[in-house]
């Protein structure tokens, strides 16, 4: 498995920057997207978010290690880089994997599990944010998304746990949409890497508590929106 450390230093090795060469390289890293459970015991997760400053100049990645039993966070890191690129509609994860990968290297440990706020394989390429990190580092990741990229869904129910499948336009499953509170707006999870696509509701409502996002894409995403963050070092909470 490749090192975050690594990753952090050089994240996109094989692109010469242009956009038509990122969404090949989508298509290429999405075939290597694995849907079955193949994680360790979940004793540590992280939640990973990114915002920006400075009128996107910066890029801002936050990521929060917690214990999996209690939900109680251990540690965090937010780092606060120069943006890369400007934002091209479904390149997201280009233009913010170089902070979250520095910031999951900056965690006390690696996590067993990540849940990242965007996309797994619920993106036109099969490739969002969640399923690229998860292939390039080889971690098991999990999208949770606020809103629909792409796909069409059946009627949801209002109750909390109602989900239904988030389909391709060819029919293909892709994710699912998920009411993590009753007569909430629902979270679009779908996975991202060594998470079978039965097993992701089950994961993220297993960490929701008070609130419609589950604790780790929570507290990323509080972190990630702070103005007035300027660390770039792992914290104890």
């Amino acid at each position: 498995m490749t090192r975050l450390s690594d990753l952090a230093a050089s994240p996109f090795a094989d692109w010469d920057g242009s956009p038509a060469a990122a969404r090949e390289l989508q298509t290429q890293l999405a075939r290597q997207v694995r849907l079955e459970d193949d994680h360790p015991p979940l004793h540590h997760l992280a939640g990973v978010d990114v915002g920006f400053e400075e009128g996107g100049a910066i890029t801002r990645a936050a990521a929060v290690l917690l214990d999996a039993d209690t939900l109680e966070p251990l540690a965090e890191c937010v780092v606060r880089i120069p943006t890369s690129m400007p934002y091209v509609p479904g390149l997201l994860s280009f233009r913010e994997l170089p902070a979250l990968l520095q910031a999951l290297a900056g965690l006390p440990q690696e996590p067993d599990l990540i849940f990242v706020d965007g996309h797994g394989m619920a993106h036109p390429r099969g490739l969002g944010i969640a399923a690229h990190l998860g292939v390039v580092s080889g971690l098991p990741t999990i999208g949770v998304a606020k809103k629909i990229l792409t796909g069409h869904h059946a009627e949801l129910a209002e109750a909390r746990g109602a989900c239904v499948e988030l389909l391709s336009s060819r029919g293909e499953q892709i994710g699912w949409v998920l009411r993590s509170k009753d007569r909430v707006r629902p979270l679009i999870v779908s996975p991202g890497n060594r998470v079978s696509l039965e097993r992701v509701p089950e994961l993220v409502m297993s960490c929701v508590r008070r609130h419609r996002l589950p604790e780790p894409t929570r507290l990323a995403d509080r972190l990630a929106s702070r103005r007035d963050v300027r660390r770039d070092q792992p914290s104890l909470f």
